[in-house]
């Protein structure tokens, strides 16, 4: 009997014209839409002028975007030096999360100098979007049937009771994967959940931004682990594996240094920048 020919889903979501749109694409820039929306909500309550942190995002975006491609591309030089015409072809896929949070970080850096605003301020507010915005772009790599896990079969992934778009999606040149994408992007989901309501909570600034690093890495060391493209640092040292733990003992410290210097008193729900 022959096996059942699986489609995979379209990677072009719509045509303008003679252009094409990808899903990828569209999940992308969904995902930094609905996170501005919230920071902007976040922004107002928090007395921050709208239009501050558009200027803001209206810069670390595409900036977030190269430093994550490049950040992609250094990794995967071997590949890149000989196929030298995809090193722009981000429609494909092929953004670094550690990438876009070096691009973000740094930016918020510099913004929050020139226009003499807490930068500890500016990474509260956006914490709960920047991983709401990795939870909806997660499903870009799922399009693109990449950032999957190791072989597993069909009964197995009937199991977690997911869906046959999921499923179907998951069968890629005659083999079964494990949908990490879908892990990721619901502990991100869960993330966001944490971190909106720990903006209840009065911690001390900063330390929001902080706790979103320490989750996010976490999660993201465990299922990386699970991943068979990922990008390496050596032989057997995935690099999202060695940042996660490295960002972990960064942040970790960050706050007990700041609370033993007296860095740390101002609170996130005090008034004042």
């Amino acid at each position: 009997m022959m096996e059942k020919t699986i489609e995979p889903i379209d990677r072009v979501a719509f045509n303008l014209g003679p252009i094409s749109i990808y899903w990828y694409s569209v999940m992308i820039i969904s995902g930094a839409l609905l996170g501005l929306w919230f920071a902007l909500r976040e922004s107002e309550r928090r007395e921050l002028p709208k239009d501050t942190l558009i200027d803001l995002v209206l810069i670390a975006f595409p900036i977030s975007i190269i430093v994550a491609r490049i950040y992609y591309v250094i990794f995967k030089w071997d590949y890149y030096i000989a196929h030298p015409n995809k090193i722009f072809a981000i429609r494909e896929g092929g953004l670094a999360m550690h990438g876009v949070l070096i691009g973000a970080v740094l930016t918020i850096m510099v913004f929050a100098k020139v226009r003499n605003i807490s930068f500890w301020k500016l990474c509260d507010i956006l914490a709960p979007s920047i991983i709401l915005g990795q939870a909806i772009g997660r499903w870009g790599n799922f399009i693109n049937q990449e950032a999957h896990g190791g072989p597993v079969t069909r009964e197995f992934l009937e199991s977690l009771y997911l869906p046959d778009f999921i499923i179907n999606q998951m069968y890629i040149e005659g083999t079964y994967y494990h949908p990490t994408f879908l892990y990721e992007s619901l502990w991100n989901f869960g993330g966001f959940i944490l971190l909106m309501s720990l903006r209840q909570a009065n911690l001390r600034r900063g330390e929001l931004f902080l706790t979103y690093i320490i989750y996010y890495s976490f999660g993201r060391f465990f299922i990386e682990g699970m991943r068979t493209d990922s990008l390496m640092l050596t032989e057997h040292l995935r690099m999202a594996q060695f940042i996660s733990v490295v960002l972990i003992l960064m942040a970790t410290v960050i706050i007990w240094y700041r609370r033993k210097k007296g860095y740390a008193e101002s609170r996130y729900l005090d008034n004042g920048m």
